[in-house]
């Protein structure tokens, strides 16, 4: 194997202590007798439980060890990979090179382990190569990576030579990208100690849609018409979610991150003490072949905070333009996201009976920077009670209307008054009870 593995180019800079490199390794020293065979016997266990670690986080199964490498080929980031995700695989003398690779792989595909086993006295990696998963894969956080992974693994083990294997990765690094950002639709932020950004994939978001929010038609349809704009190559506004709360102004977003993500929409989010990174967040996805929304969740900021200016910055303003394929999408419980005092009035200017503060102007500003701002208010009791028996009829519940009615109204009285969530958590509490 590590022979196999000395002839990667581009593919070949894989960090040392991977589970690929470190089979490489084993096997060189197998094959040497430079280590005891206890030692090595453990560092194939090792080995074999780092790939069932990540089997289980994806749900793989039958072959994992071609599921492994499928996910390697599908993750690995480099100046072939990158170009292919954005323009697809064109004719380069970097195709030869590529081409080799994929040679390599395929051997990779289909390696015996025979001979380790033997030597070793273990039959761990016969194992892995027909494996049956406990549990269903649909019930795994990861379940769009897991059929991905799992679909592509069976067509590279099938693959007649590395002209088909070409075909195969190249072809889903143009219809899905590579790396994280390929496979998932939501992300959050982290700082290494070095200060380098990065990205955490959220593997658990809500699969929720717009149907599943009752009522706010008019809202639905403006933050779907600016997004379609977006997925599409058009000109679109940064968007302002406001209201009051537990009206679905989140839940909207997390649909339309659904519904779009097949178009190449995704999702980091963001916040407000990593305001200070929006600059290096968007200059690591500025030439990405993916449209970003940048969400900000429960935006505000009280007269001491200062993060607002980082975010004003960054929407409209300073050197470096925004790229075309970011936009921020934010939701808030204030109208103007910013606290204002009376002190903020200290500084009025009175010019022909007009009034005018520096201060309260600087600080309402930030909410002009967003060209399209949606209210979402408070359920009338009548929009209350359509959501319940809508929310309900989803749910299965079969209670007699006015029953039902009754009981919502009796939870929303104790339990914060009148909203979509108050309705959510009624219908929860109904199916907890078995009500159906």
């Amino acid at each position: 194997m590590d022979h196999i593995l000395s002839k990667l180019i581009l593919y070949g800079s894989m960090p040392a202590d991977s589970i690929l490199m470190q089979m490489g390794e084993i096997c060189r020293c197998a094959r040497e007798k430079s280590q005891s065979t206890d030692t090595l016997i453990t560092r194939c266990y090792e080995q074999i439980k780092r790939i069932l670690i990540v089997s289980t986080d994806y749900a793989f199964d039958e072959n994992l060890w071609q599921n492994y490498l499928t996910f390697l080929l599908i993750t690995d980031e480099n100046p072939f990979t990158l170009t292919a995700e954005k323009v697809g695989a064109k004719e380069g003398s970097v195709n030869v090179f590529v081409r080799n690779d994929y040679h390599a792989f395929r051997q990779l595909f289909h390696y015996d382990f025979s001979w380790l086993e033997e030597q070793l006295g273990i039959d761990c990696f016969s194992r892995i190569l027909q494996y049956q998963a406990i549990g269903k894969p649909e019930l795994m956080y990861n379940k769009n990576v897991s059929e991905k992974v799992r679909a592509l693994s069976r067509k590279l083990a099938a693959a007649a030579d590395e002209d088909v294997f070409f075909e195969l990765i190249t072809g889903f690094y143009k219809d899905y990208g590579v790396g994280m950002f390929g496979l998932n639709k939501a992300f959050r932020i982290f700082s290494e100690e070095s200060g380098k950004i990065c990205f955490r994939p959220i593997n658990n978001m809500q699969q929720v849609v717009l149907d599943d929010l009752i009522g706010y038609e008019i809202q639905k349809q403006k933050l779907v018409e600016n997004t379609k704009a977006f997925v599409e190559g058009r000109r679109a506004n940064n968007c302002l979610l406001f209201g009051d709360s537990g009206t679905g102004k989140s839940t909207c977003i997390k649909a339309i991150v659904n519904e779009f993500y097949p178009q190449g929409l995704r999702m980091i989010e963001i916040y407000k003490h990593q305001f200070r990174d929006l600059s290096n967040v968007i200059a690591a996805i500025k030439n990405r072949n993916y449209k970003f929304i940048i969400y900000m969740d429960d935006l505000s900021f009280e007269e001491f905070e200062i993060e607002y200016k980082f975010l004003k910055a960054v929407i409209e303003g300073g050197v470096e333009t925004k790229p075309e394929n970011v936009l921020i999408y934010a939701t808030s419980n204030r109208r103007h996201l910013i606290r204002e005092t009376w002190s903020d009035r200290n500084d009025v200017e009175n010019e022909n009976g007009m009034h005018r503060s520096d201060t309260m102007e600087e600080k309402l500003s930030l909410v002009h920077r967003f060209g399209v701002t949606i209210s979402f208010s408070k359920p009338s009791q009548k929009e209350y009670f359509a959501i319940v028996s809508g929310l309900a009829r989803k749910a299965g519940i079969q209670m007699d209307q006015e029953e039902l009615l009754k009981g919502a109204n009796a939870w929303e009285l104790s339990h914060g008054g009148i909203s979509g969530r108050t309705a959510e958590q009624y219908v929860t509490f109904l199916l907890s009870k078995g009500t159906v």
